[in-house]
């Protein structure tokens, strides 16, 4: 496990993001209660604080979700839309400063909808699937599980149960992203590298001061923070990262967002492009496989916008993209607009790289 900001990231699900977090669009929708603290709270960023001289009119403040103390029989339990859909890895049922009133007992459900419920529908929908059973947990701990019951099913909404009542200060929900790829027209362009069209950053050469997910999360960077950001470079070399574009596809727009990068955006940048399928990315390391210039060293400005489209050297099929900085720095948002390309009929032409040695 590797840990960031006071929160360990398990390692058992790398590759995987947080399907549930609040800035990808999730939302926690109706709670049995939330007496003490607000359903909200589970889905925000870190892991949550304690002031202790903090209370509201109705008992402590609590940076989480806490219920009243359950004086009849059942349990609590909150719904929550996941912010993308997809396939459902694992669980952190994390109880960071509850102590005395953490629950004894979890496990969670979902649920898989085309259309969204009234909250009353949702609520008492009877199509739920148990995918993580009941499970003891830790106080002020980070309960993590595997979810094995999950399957490949795509899956839209999950249900935290805790037994009897209590507090969680965060859930996350660990998975592979699965757009809907049926509701895409062919013919319009998207955003290959956004993370809620299944695009994932699998790796970078440094990210000291803002982690390398921010490139391809929704809209402009709200601070400096919200980008990716490395190290001042000391050494020969540069800095770069590398995105699995979401699916293949044909190149028309490409946007390198510096936004808040005043004195430490980089001073130039350019792209390169390969063509792998998925069966062997996996197992391949950035330096295994063969990468075409696609967007000549360019130099960037300070906190801008900056668009390319009749720069594009070759347009593809790609399906993964590395931006290359130098020296260092940081870049808030990477846009990679194109169509689908149709890797049924997709052949490898003369502007197309190949996959290198297995």
């Amino acid at each position: 496990m590797t840990e960031k900001n006071n929160y360990i990231e398990p390692s058992i699900f790398a590759g995987c993001i947080d399907l549930a977090q609040e800035k990808i669009g999730g939302k926690a929708l109706i709670a049995s209660d939330e007496f003490f603290a607000e359903k909200e709270n589970l889905l925000k960023p870190g892991r949550g604080i304690f002031i202790a001289d903090k209370f509201t009119d109705r008992g402590k403040w609590m940076d989480g979700w806490e219920t009243r103390r359950k004086r009849v029989a059942g349990y609590d339990w909150c719904i929550v839309k996941l912010g993308v859909a997809g396939i459902i890895k694992g669980v952190d049922i994390d109880t960071n400063h509850f102590l005395g009133n953490n629950p004894a007992y979890a496990s969670i459900d979902a649920i898989k909808l085309e259309n969204d419920l009234s909250l009353e529908a949702l609520a008492n929908n009877n199509n739920w699937t148990e995918v993580l059973p009941k499970s003891l947990l830790k106080p002020g701990s980070q309960n993590i599980f595997a979810v094995a019951n999950a399957g490949n099913e795509r899956w839209t909404h999950i249900r935290l149960n805790i037994y009897p009542d209590g507090g969680v200060a965060r859930l996350r929900v660990f998975g592979d992203v699965v757009p809907d790829w049926s509701r895409y027209n062919p013919n319009t362009s998207i955003d290959l590298a956004a993370i809620e069209n299944g695009a994932y950053v699998i790796a970078a050469s440094d990210m000291f001061f803002g982690n390398k997910d921010n490139l391809i999360m929704p809209g402009r960077a709200i601070n400096m923070g919200d980008g990716w950001e490395t190290r001042r470079r000391r050494g020969p070399g540069n800095d770069w990262a590398i995105v699995k574009l979401g699916h293949a596809g044909i190149l028309e727009k490409i946007e390198i967002d510096t936004n808040h990068f005043k004195g430490n955006y980089p001073d130039t940048c350019w792209l390169e492009a390969c063509y792998a399928d998925k069966g062997n990315i996996d197992n391949l390391n950035h330096t295994e496989f063969t990468w075409t210039e696609i967007l000549i060293k360019t130099k960037l400005q300070a906190s801008h916008q900056h668009y390319f489209d009749k720069e594009i050297l070759s347009s593809g099929p790609w399906t993964h993209i590395k931006i290359n900085i130098a020296p260092d720095g940081g870049i808030s948002r990477l846009r990679v607009h194109g169509k689908l390309a149709n890797l049924a009929k997709e052949t490898h032409s003369k502007n197309t790289a190949v996959a290198g040695k297995i």
